[in-house]
């Protein structure tokens, strides 16, 4: 019998599988999270000192791979044993190997928590191609979700191509019919691009960047149309209460802004999971 086939036929073995190749997916993510910002802003700069007829000062190779990994403060090159997923952290104390500056506890949190999402897709939909689907739109709603709490951004380089391998899904009916999908990843930008003019209209603010618009425009991509005031509301309603709680225990001034794409990555989680039976008990009840 082949691994595959193994597998295939052991739903627990394929999930404990799937959990544990998702914590080395989870560390890589660390490293988007924190390195693509960067390579934005430098990409930024470029472009400024171009746009101005001048040439941006030339500065040392910096993407997803280059360099290795060290410690910010004292420069300390991660060995390969300190950059095992969770567990290097314990081993280490959460302490650099190096210099003993404390290590932020993020870093397993966001592996732990890639695995348990993976599991539980593996677990959802079983040995299938929706699986190998859902997990790609987990992992990038993991980094969405800490790069907006980290930089109030949504950077382009994930959103747009979430959104085109949601439509590309669906061309068969991966998760929705391909029209369901399209209308999806329309109805998901102009619905808050329609608030984000709305609410500047009437306030001469902005209430929203457009890193919200594109995000919601591939969890429709991804959903469908039918499950974008799913999202809408619950990401509404757990922004409202963090927020509102926020503000109450003084951890947040009123009228600093609070990213928006974290409250719409837990609502497109929630949906791809329970969507279906959400509506379903809405339809029945009302």
């Amino acid at each position: 019998m082949s691994i595959i086939q193994l597998l295939q036929n052991n739903p627990v073995l394929f999930a404990v599988a799937v959990t544990l190749l998702s914590l080395a997916i989870g560390s890589f993510l660390n490293v988007v999270i924190h390195r693509m910002p960067k390579m934005i802003e430098r990409q930024w700069r470029i472009e400024v000192a171009e746009s101005g007829g001048q040439t941006a000062p030339p500065e040392p190779r910096y993407n997803l791979m280059v360099p290795r990994s060290q410690c910010p403060v004292c420069a300390h090159a991660i060995t390969a044993m300190e950059n095992v997923p969770v567990l290097s952290y314990f081993l280490l104390r959460g302490k650099c190997a190096g210099c003993g500056e404390r290590i932020s506890p993020r870093y397993p949190l966001v592996e732990m928590l890639t695995a348990v999402l993976s599991g539980f897709v593996a677990v959802h939909f079983g040995f299938s191609w929706n699986t190998a689907a859902a997990l790609l739109f987990v992992w990038a709603m993991i980094a969405l979700a800490f790069i907006d709490l980290d930089t109030f951004y949504l950077p382009d380089d994930i959103t747009l191509p979430l959104l085109w391998l949601g439509l590309i899904v669906n061309i068969n009916g991966g998760f929705v019919d391909l029209q369901s999908a399209v209308i999806g990843a329309i109805a998901g930008y102009l619905s808050l691009w329609s608030v984000f003019w709305g609410f500047k209209f009437a306030t001469g603010k902005e209430g929203m960047g457009y890193g919200d618009f594109k995000l919601l425009a591939a969890i429709g991509a991804w959903l469908g149309w039918k499950m974008l005031p799913v999202v809408i509301m619950l990401s509404s309603l757990v922004g409202a209460i963090i927020g509102i709680s926020l503000i109450a225990c003084a951890r947040h001034e009123r009228g600093s802004p609070i990213p928006f794409g974290p409250y719409l990555v837990l609502g497109g989680l929630i949906a791809i999971f329970w969507g279906d039976a959400i509506v379903k008990y809405y339809l029945q009840s009302f």
